[in-house]
């Protein structure tokens, strides 16, 4: 039976210009998920993040007062990483390893490093990743929106999907954050026809299909279900938790595999997380799925087997996704709407949904499937009402 459960959360503002360093976002976004709970700094003995996140465990345990840490990682892989940070707590959490462990992710993605700009592929020189970039960054493949649109362009052409069912993608998930005060484009909502008229990034993808750029920090406290039960806030149960990485894997650029198109490493995950939860993912109650750029939404889902190839936008365009749809997905908004910080703020929302404590609540919303990014070695969870 699982045991580890998330029993905290707590983020920053999301903005294009924070003013403070990507330690003190850190620090904020985890003082503000342990008040949450009601568990003092002193309690948390690990912590976990990514490795693109400039502040260490051992700097954050520093800056905010932690107890000495008998666990302390960072998970690989960019934006497919996320929800293996709170994999690797619940882990920690049964194995005896750690009591209570922070998970979290700051950035200044807009005003510090922008990892959409070209210039930013240098950060992995000297090493494996590096020495990928430099087979593809001469050709003009250099930045995330160029290896997506790549990918993209064959979707359209084997599955028949649009510029415009990408759009309403777009559309329906900055409507989503036009209701949720926490967002950046709250009360800002596009229309079809704006989608279509911003400007092309790497065709086929317009400004309006690629996510946010924001400055930020989200932050994911988990403990045991003993311990949960004597802290402030209703707990929501990690029930499931995977990672995948499939057979000639590239980082966003599986120009390798035999069709480019093929979410392997999301199918992989997708089979780990029914087999641990018990259940079809096509059960749960609403989907958190990693929008770093619209085509590969409509892509995962599909590896998650939730539609066949090619028939998430039918599914999309009958107003399955929508806040009282069938299936809703990122009630919140996003990384399209809310902001991007790399699929933390969409484990916060997805717990937010499960108390019944969003700003865009949902009529049923017991159970979640939780996804990071697309595309890359990625992870994903299943979450529930404990």
């Amino acid at each position: 039976m699982t045991t580890a459960q998330i029993v905290g959360i707590g983020a920053t503002e999301f903005s294009k210009e924070s003013g403070r360093s990507e330690l003190r976002l850190s620090a904020e976004a985890t003082l503000a998920a342990l008040a949450d709970c009601g568990l003092p700094p002193s309690s948390v003995d690990g912590a976990v993040t990514m490795t693109y996140d400039s502040t260490t465990p051992g700097e954050l345990a520093r800056s905010v007062g932690f107890g000495p840490l008998t666990f302390f990682q960072r998970v690989e892989y960019g934006g497919g990483g996320g929800c293996a940070t709170v994999l690797l707590a619940k882990l920690a959490v049964e194995a005896g390893l750690a009591k209570t462990v922070v998970c979290y992710r700051g950035l200044n993605e807009r005003s510090g490093q922008r990892f959409g700009r070209a210039a930013n592929s240098g950060r992995l020189a000297g090493d494996s990743d590096g020495a990928r970039i430099g087979w593809q960054a001469p050709f003009g493949v250099a930045v995330p929106a160029g290896h997506t649109a790549l990918v993209a362009r064959r979707y359209m052409h084997e599955t028949g999907t649009t510029s415009e069912d990408f759009g309403r993608l777009s559309v329906l998930l900055r409507k989503h954050a036009a209701t949720n005060p926490a967002a950046y484009f709250y009360q800002r909502p596009i229309t079809l026809d704006e989608h279509q008229q911003s400007p092309w990034i790497v065709e086929p993808l317009h400004l309006l299909d690629c996510c946010q750029e924001t400055d930020g920090a989200v932050a994911v406290v988990v403990t045991s279900a003993e311990r949960a039960r004597d802290l402030a806030q209703p707990a929501v149960r990690i029930l499931a938790g995977a990672q995948g990485l499939a057979v000639e894997q590239d980082h966003m650029a599986n120009y390798a595999r035999a069709d480019v198109t093929d979410a392997e490493e999301s199918r992989i995950v997708a089979r780990q997380l029914e087999a641990q939860a018990g259940m079809s993912l096509r059960e749960l109650d609403f989907g958190i799925f990693y929008d770093h750029f619209t085509p590969l939404v409509l892509m995962q889902m599909e590896a998650y087997g939730l539609f066949n190839r090619g028939e998430s936008r039918h599914a999309l365009a009958d107003g399955r996704f929508e806040l009282d749809g069938t299936f809703p997905i990122n009630p919140h908004g996003g990384h399209l709407g809310e902001g991007y910080i790399h699929g933390f703020n969409g484990i916060a929302e997805a717990v937010r949904q499960i108390r019944g404590t969003a700003a865009n609540q949902l009529a049923r919303a017991d159970t979640a499937v939780v996804t990071s990014g697309g595309a890359v070695p990625t992870s994903g969870m299943v979450l529930a009402r404990a």
